[in-house]
């Protein structure tokens, strides 16, 4: 079911190369290039110091312990290796007709999406705020793009995402044969206080679309996509442990 293809996408610090202005390779490649030895020593230690500040960062976002409840859950039902990432809870932007930007139906729920649009401008300015102070420490803000959903009208990728719509806590699983959509609740919390995994939407082969795990994105038969964003360079760096040589999953 996964599409063994060569990487389209370069880390998160890395960025897209397509968009201006932002580095491409991987920190190693980039501290391999500084001329000096002086200098590749001061890059390593901004690169290290770096990597601690987001492992920081993302432990109180998403607390340790959630994947390993959803690891246990779908290997027991599916009886297989399961790779599961936390996906980012930035909006989705859509590209579907019959769809506006956000996602909602175009022509429906128009006072719900006035009052939702209040709320959204609220929730910008407070991220907005946390995003200057985590600069004001010496932090960096985040490139990664955002999630893609494309496809036709009464697209097959709608089942999928009008249900991630909802989640509090979103988690993409997949195995060699299976995928899924869980919802942790709020990841800030205690795991041993949250509720238990939910699964949205689940799909198992043949039904199932077939997922490019190094280009992030999940196909349907109709031709629709979805490019799931992760939750930062945590979930970066977990699904790189899986990557391996000439577009192979390491499942085990």
């Amino acid at each position: 079911m996964v599409r063994q293809e060569r990487d389209r996408r370069g880390s998160e610090r890395a960025g897209d190369p397509r968009e201006p202005g932002h580095l491409t390779g991987t920190p190693e490649e980039l501290i391999a290039q500084t001329p000096t030895e002086a200098r590749r020593g001061a890059a390593e230690k901004i690169f290290a110091h770096e990597e601690r500040l987001d492992a920081k960062r993302d432990r109180t976002l998403v607390r340790p312990g959630f994947r390993e409840r959803i690891e246990e859950l779908l290997r027991g039902q599916w009886g297989e290796p399961v790779i599961v990432l936390r996906l980012s809870d930035n909006t989705l932007a859509f590209d579907v007709p019959g769809r506006r930007l956000d996602g909602t139906v175009k022509g429906k729920k128009l006072i719900r999406r006035f009052f939702w649009n209040i709320v959204r401008g609220i929730g910008t300015a407070v991220g907005y705020v946390l995003y200057l102070a985590h600069n004001s420490a010496g932090g960096k803000a985040s490139t990664e793009r955002v999630a893609q959903v494309k496809g036709p009208e009464n697209a097959m990728v709608l089942d999928l995402v009008d249900r991630l719509r909802g989640a509090k806590g979103p988690w993409l699983a997949c195995s060699p044969s299976s995928l899924a959509i869980v919802d942790t609740g709020s990841t800030f919390t205690d795991p041993a206080d949250a509720p238990p995994p939910r699964i949205l939407w689940q799909a198992r082969r043949p039904q199932a679309p077939e997922v490019d795990l190094r280009g992030r994105t999940i196909t349907w038969p109709d031709g629709s996509t979805f490019e799931f964003p992760l939750h930062g360079r945590t979930e970066d760096r977990h699904l790189r442990t899986f990557l391996g040589p000439q577009g192979t999953i390491n499942w085990t």
